[in-house]
């Protein structure tokens, strides 16, 4: 994840709209093959005759489309940067999720570590005139995906396979529409447009069905917290390698965000301490 800027870059011309649905399309047998391999086609079939289990997946794949939607279309106008933010924050955001929804206990470390998250988030709607919208977006997106991910009643491989699945059908009858009216680039633009596109199977699947293993079994605080080494990498990109421009009020909303994760990672530390005692 944290090297999928550069991904995003290569296919910057081709719509956003457009890499979505190829990510989507190819990932249906990316991540079929894999259940063949462990050997759980029995639990589709299952899935499929369960109503609840099906509502619950076309949810997931509904917040995740749009996280990939505002993902792509942020790293080809240039606002990685935001990308970043947003994936800072949803650490803490997961923190929120988990006290109001799963009952999970906030310290106060924590408290503050949220209103620190709150306060860059105001700084940055205060100083640039409007709300930082992509920030937030993917935060709440990949937020809730997460949440909903946790209590998907089937196995996290399953699950993205049941989601790329069911929007499998939307997405190649755009592809198709594009093709056939001459405005895509899979097969009209030349062999690398159509390598990058296949490709965009890889690059989606893998990294979310090693995600997903991990949301089933690990604690959503947890899962927070190993979330800061992609909006790391992000940043470090964004900045270095993409050129975009970081002036005093991102640095100081940065600065903010950098600080609750610091007080968070030490009250996980300081919680653990004593658990060991």
């Amino acid at each position: 994840w944290g090297f999928l800027p550069l991904y995003m870059k290569a296919v910057a011309h081709i719509p956003s709209a457009e890499v979505v649905a190829h990510r989507i399309f190819w990932s249906v047998p990316i991540s079929g093959m894999i259940l063949l391999w462990m050997g759980r086609t029995a639990d589709i079939k299952r899935a499929f005759r369960e109503p609840r289990t099906l509502a619950m997946a076309a949810l997931t794949a509904t917040l995740i489309t749009i996280n990939w939607g505002v993902y792509v279309w942020s790293i080809a106008v240039g606002r990685a940067l935001e990308t970043a933010l947003g994936y800072y924050i949803n650490p803490l955001f997961s923190i929120f999720l988990g006290a109001v929804l799963l009952g999970e206990k906030l310290d106060r470390l924590k408290i503050a570590a949220i209103a620190l998250a709150a306060a860059a988030v105001v700084l940055l709607t205060v100083e640039t005139g409007g709300l930082p919208w992509v920030s937030l977006v993917l935060t709440v997106s990949w937020g809730f995906y997460a949440l909903f991910k946790k209590t998907l009643p089937v196995g996290p491989t399953q699950g993205f396979f049941l989601e790329v699945l069911l929007l499998s059908i939307p997405a190649l009858g755009y592809i198709a529409w594009l093709e056939t009216n001459g405005t895509g680039h899979f097969l009209a633009t030349g062999s690398y447009n159509t390598m990058m596109l296949m490709l965009a199977g890889v690059v989606t699947a893998v990294p979310l069905i090693i995600y997903a293993n991990a949301a089933k079994r690990l604690k959503l605080s947890t899962i927070g917290i190993m979330q800061y080494i992609a909006p790391t990498m992000i940043f470090l990109i964004a900045v270095f390698i993409f050129g975009e421009p970081f002036d005093h009020v991102r640095l100081v909303a940065f600065i903010l965000i950098w600080t609750a994760l610091a007080i968070y990672s030490w009250s996980l530390f300081k919680g653990r301490s004593r658990v060991s005692k």
